[in-house]
């Protein structure tokens, strides 16, 4: 019998991708604690001793950017060379606009304009997803997958494992059964930074005790589990001294790592007004509480919109034939139940407060953000009633 196996990947806060995620929502963060109505979209890339930070940015903020990067560089454990960049020996070089009046047209208010006719910064479709796999309604691969490469992190700065380095990679491969459910784990792969001193050995030993045994589910665990611990060896080199970084070049990583659609577009660096972001956190958000609501188990949900245009061009709904009612209604109780206009998501949600930086590790969704608002499950008695 051919089994299901389906893999999902997690990165650390180390990866230079993510170092880039990080320094663009820090610059987002910064700039709406001092003005909630901020327009950003800012994207960083980084590389061997080098910081650029670029796009749009308009703001009354008074916002030091290259103490930002180098702040956080720093807290991420980037202190010297050896580590793969040094947070104060790099250079750092800044090129922001402001951002473009044509589409500032479409999304700023105008006098005596109802302030929930404000229209999408940009065309495109966004997905949500949400599964009963975890309690945290996310697919267990990458569940596992993001809490690995966390723990691995917590390793290096509680000094457990003193010989690691910012950078690493995590990747879960779970196999199912014939009903869908999570029938055991398959495949645990870990690949940590380290310094030149540690025996090989030695860190295969301590990855295994410390972070796999102590983090995984032993009853998904038997015989046949495969692990791979640094399976080349050596990984000495890392971070920005191995790897360009980009802000925006995780989005399967930051999702439901390859479970579902993507829409393509990315989330950090940028302001609540662009519906890459906050319309896939709100799609996240209804898919969600028809999932705790009963209303089916697995349940995608895709939005689209038009540039300067306040209503969602579509609502798509796709359950998976896991539906307990019909899809069409699910439809019908989202249009009835969710405005999905753009100045009503960031109503919603709160969108306008400083709390994106927290999301440019460990994932937009799950267990790493269960206390922000699109992550809250208050709307599923509301979703119940509808169905009485």
């Amino acid at each position: 019998m051919l089994r299901r196996l389906f893999t999902s990947e997690s990165v650390t806060e180390g990866h230079p991708d993510k170092v880039c995620d990080q320094v663009s929502d820090a610059i987002l963060d910064a700039c709406l604690s001092q003005d909630k109505y901020s327009r950003v979209a800012c994207e960083t890339a980084i590389n061997t001793g080098f910081v650029l930070i670029m796009g749009e940015i308009t703001t009354n903020a008074n916002v030091d950017f290259e103490a930002i990067a180098r702040k956080t560089l720093r807290d991420i454990g980037y202190t010297d060379e050896a580590t793969g960049i040094s947070a104060d020996k790099c250079e750092v070089k800044i090129l922001l606009d402001k951002q473009s009046g044509d589409i500032a047209m479409g999304v700023d208010q105008k006098k005596n304009q109802d302030e929930y006719s404000l229209g999408a910064g940009d065309q495109g479709m966004m997905f949500g997803y949400a599964c009963n796999e975890t309690e945290n309604y996310m697919p267990y691969a990458i569940e596992l997958a993001q809490k690995l490469s966390k723990k691995l992190t917590e390793l290096r700065k509680k000094g457990t494992l003193e010989y690691l380095r910012p950078d690493g990679k995590t990747q879960v491969t779970v196999e199912y059964d014939s009903n869908g459910k999570v029938k055991r784990i398959d495949t645990i792969v870990v690949s940590a930074q380290h310094n030149e001193k540690v025996d090989i050995t030695k860190l295969r030993q301590d990855i295994m005790k410390y972070l796999i045994l102590e983090n995984v589910d032993h009853e998904l665990i038997d015989i046949d589990t495969k692990y791979f611990i640094n399976p080349t060896g050596r990984f000495v080199i890392g971070g920005p001294t191995a790897d360009s970084g980009l802000t925006g070049r995780k989005i399967i990583v930051d999702t439901y790592g390859g479970t579902g659609r993507h829409g393509g577009g990315a989330f950090s660096g940028k302001d609540y007004t662009k519906v890459d972001r906050s319309a896939a956190y709100a799609a996240r958000y209804v898919a969600k509480n028809i999932v705790a609501a009963g209303l089916a188990d697995k349940c995608e949900i895709q939005l689209s919109y038009a540039i300067g245009v306040a209503e969602p061009i579509s609502i798509a709904v796709e359950t998976f034939g896991t539906e307990k009612v019909p899809n069409e209604k699910i439809v019908d109780a989202i249009y009835n139940n969710f405005d999905l206009r753009p100045y009503a998501i960031i109503e919603t949600l709160g969108l306008r407060n400083s709390v994106y930086q927290k999301t440019a590790s460990y994932g937009h969704f799950g267990e790493n953000t269960k206390d922000l608002s699109w992550e809250q499950t208050n709307r599923v008695q509301v979703l119940k009633d509808y169905f009485k």
